[in-house]
């Protein structure tokens, strides 16, 4: 059994659709960011860096925390989602470091610019908008000519997604990148990811461009 704490954030629903993807059992408990329950100290226990998503696996009693660790740990526990071969392991291992490295904090900082705190600094608000823009670009320009940003769907389309669905408050209209949009709902139209999206439990479906 998965114990499974998260929010309904981006790095939470990578989690809550692989788990939902490889079909593990797993437990939800919720970590309400907003009340500042990711300090206490049963959740430090898990997750020493107070974020989530983290999964404690009962079967072996491994903690981890950092989604890009947890999608590669029940991707080679399950044997889904990511191939083992060369190059196409190393083609979707580069697409994952580069929404962990890239597509997700630099969105990240959008959303605290651009939406939750519009207004404060010109500056970051011109950059972060540009840097969004930047980023959707290279999706775009990589989904050109197949269907999932390493081949075939992997743990680096689950990682990456989640954060593609926040474009409004990244200033990002999406009907300028097709190709994304393509795959963008191709992806919310998997039985698996509708269930992710929902954990933890939420009242806003999938925003679709």
């Amino acid at each position: 059994m998965i114990e499974f704490y998260t929010w309904s954030t981006p790095n939470g629903q990578k989690v809550s659709i692989m788990l939902e993807e490889v079909g593990l059992p797993y437990n939800v408990h919720t970590v309400n960011i907003l009340k500042d329950e990711q300090f206490d100290p049963e959740f430090l226990a898990i997750s020493p860096n107070n974020k989530i998503p983290a999964i404690l696996d009962t079967e072996n009693d491994l903690a981890l925390m950092e989604s890009g660790a947890i999608l590669l740990y029940l991707a080679e526990k399950t044997g889904k989602l990511w191939p083992q071969e060369s190059p196409a392991k190393w083609e979707v291992m580069q697409w994952l470091m580069w929404q962990m490295g890239g597509f997700g904090p630099m969105l990240g900082q959008a959303h605290h610019f651009l939406y939750y705190n519009k207004g404060k600094s010109d500056y970051a608000e011109e950059r972060y908008a540009g840097e969004a823009a930047r980023l959707w670009g290279v999706l775009d320009k990589r989904l050109a000519d197949r269907p999932y940003v390493a081949g075939d769907y992997s743990v680096a389309d689950i990682s990456i997604w989640p954060w593609a669905t926040r474009y409004e408050s990244q200033a990002i209209e999406p009907q300028n990148y097709p190709n994304v949009v393509r795959w963008y709902r191709e992806i919310a139209e998997r039985p698996a990811v509708q269930r992710g999206w929902f954990v933890p439990e939420r009242e806003e479906g999938i925003p679709m461009p």
